[in-house]
């Protein structure tokens, strides 16, 4: 698991076919303290295994469905990438609680200045768009922002002067590909909510009737 609130940018400085996936190899731009063979980095928002690491250099495998899922395919050496290592239970939790399970591609459809801040507006495929409300949680690239506005097709965040100098985003521009995971929560209440009919065959007992008269629902 992961929290949205980027370490540092890493610098890709290797990328080779290898059994229908690719092979990365990747410096970050900050000390891995404490490094594991085999524990989990995200790398522009997609959970990946390093191994092999060698100082502040390290490789991971890309598997056919990383690249199908996500913008990692179109990455050339000497890109950059926001990277953040797995969470630790003890760590503090600044963004939101984010798997690395990227579920698709958005596009950049605007970018304008507001005051200090700048708004960036994506596209996103209705079937994710059901999962996006304003004021929650979405990952664009790894980095946890809030929510302004969505509609059927897209989305509006606001992006601190911090947060583009730090990150990737500062690079981004209209018509540009990013990755985005949606709050899992979401997918769990509409799972839930669907009764699906479990294995012993008893129906689930978490409904909108049972949520009404819980009070979570009015």
């Amino acid at each position: 698991m992961f929290t949205g609130i980027i370490q540092g940018l890493g610098t890709l400085f290797e990328k080779r076919p290898a059994g229908g996936g690719m092979i990365f190899g990747l410096e970050a731009g900050f000390t891995l303290a404490d490094p594991e063979e085999g524990e989990s980095i995200a790398v522009n928002g997609a959970c990946l295994t390093a191994r092999n690491i060698q100082g502040n250099r390290f490789y991971v495998d890309v598997s056919p469905e990383s690249l199908a899922r996500t913008g990692l395919g179109r990455l050339q050496a000497g890109s950059q990438v926001n990277l953040e290592r797995a969470l630790r239970l003890r760590d503090r939790l600044g963004g939101h609680l984010v798997s690395g399970h990227v579920d698709a591609q958005g596009q950049v459809r605007q970018r304008r200045p507001a005051g200090d801040f700048t708004l960036f507006t994506f596209s996103l495929d209705p079937e994710l768009t059901k999962y996006v409300i304003e004021k929650g949680s979405i990952t664009i690239n790894g980095v946890s922002l809030t929510v302004n506005s969505c509609d059927r097709d897209r989305f509006s965040v606001s992006i601190i002067p911090h947060t583009l100098a730090v990150t990737t985003l500062g690079e981004l521009r209209q018509g540009d590909w990013v990755n985005i995971e949606v709050d899992m929560i979401g997918k769990y209440v509409e799972k839930l909510l669907a009764g699906q009919v479990p294995a012993n065959g008893s129906p689930s007992c978490i409904n909108s009737a049972f949520l009404a008269e819980h009070g979570f629902l009015k």
